[in-house]
């Protein structure tokens, strides 16, 4: 099996992870594939282990040839990762270098437990919804796992934000700004602006409006094969359109912009001990009371 490894150089813990992970090549018909760009960054710290126990690829390569791979890092880490998968949907294991983890679950003390797992089959791969955004000056390139934001840049006056579910009208929302995410991103961004969680299943988008000056103005559940458009004719500034968080433009207005689910899903691997509703439980302490001692 060949596993392909990728990592956030910023994370102090990658270099011990890289390290112990690579222990493992000589254990069955095992092979590691690394990036060159990470190896030239790791080869000066690890040496040895990399120059002898991973191929050094080039990035195209390793998404061709490697049958799963290896994000180390946090969240941000598989929001990236999934982007760079694209439409080779190979199988992405997390590995939480991070604080909250949500994607990335799998933690550092449990990667023996979670490899050995992966080696003798005890895993599932849940196939995960992507957004693609087009507009002109947009490169096709932007994806996102979690969301599509427009909002307001440089300003604090309210922008006037057309929207449109396929060729029905919604609304015109007097707000921030706006949030499309698929039901991965319902714990981000989302959340935090007051939109619902929904389970990684369900078949849908939110629409969700960013501080609205209407107090009647709630998030929306729409069907994941609907095309969202969103129009602003004006603003006091421009208008900042991000992918997660990561990838960003900015545009001068009139603007346009379609938001529909990718041609491709992020594929990602989890164990078969826990389920969605325990990463819930655990990440967002729901039912914890300092009184009563949770349950082994």
């Amino acid at each position: 099996m060949k596993f392909g490894i990728v990592g956030n150089l910023e994370k102090e813990g990658l270099q011990p992870v890289v390290k112990e992970l690579l222990k493992r090549v000589h254990q069955g018909a095992i092979e590691f594939l690394m990036a060159n760009t990470l190896a030239k960054a790791m080869k000066s710290r690890l040496r040895k282990e990399v120059a002898g126990r991973a191929t050094i690829v080039t990035e195209k390569r390793l998404l061709a040839e490697s049958d799963m791979i290896i994000a180390l890092g946090g969240d941000g880490t598989i929001l990236r990762t999934a982007r760079f998968v694209g439409a080779y949907e190979k199988p992405i294991v997390g590995i939480n270098l991070g604080k909250l983890g949500f994607l990335a679950e799998v933690s550092v003390d449990d990667l023996e437990g979670c490899f050995v797992d992966i080696l003798e089959g005890r895993f599932m791969v849940e196939d995960r919804m992507m957004l693609q955004a087009k507009g002109a000056g947009l490169p096709q390139t932007f994806v996102a796992l979690n969301d599509i934001v427009l909002d307001k840049y440089g300003t604090s006056r309210v922008m006037n934000i057309e929207t449109y579910v396929g060729k029905d009208y919604l609304a015109t929302y007097a707000a921030d700004g706006i949030i499309v995410s698929t039901p991965t991103g319902s714990t981000a961004y989302s959340l935090a602006n007051g939109g619902p969680i929904v389970t990684p299943n369900c078949r849908a988008m939110t629409i969700g409006p960013i501080c609205p000056h209407t107090l009647t103005a709630r998030p929306v559940i729409v069907p994941e094969d609907s095309v969202i458009t969103v129009k602003i004719a004006s603003a006091a500034n421009k208008v900042h359109v991000t992918a997660d968080g990561q990838l960003e433009k900015l545009f001068n207005v009139p603007l346009s912009i379609t938001i529909s689910k990718a041609p491709f899903r992020a594929r990602l691997v989890r164990r078969t001990q826990t389920n969605y509703y325990d990463v819930l439980r655990k990440k967002l302490n729901w039912g914890r009371d300092v009184r009563i001692k949770p349950k082994s």
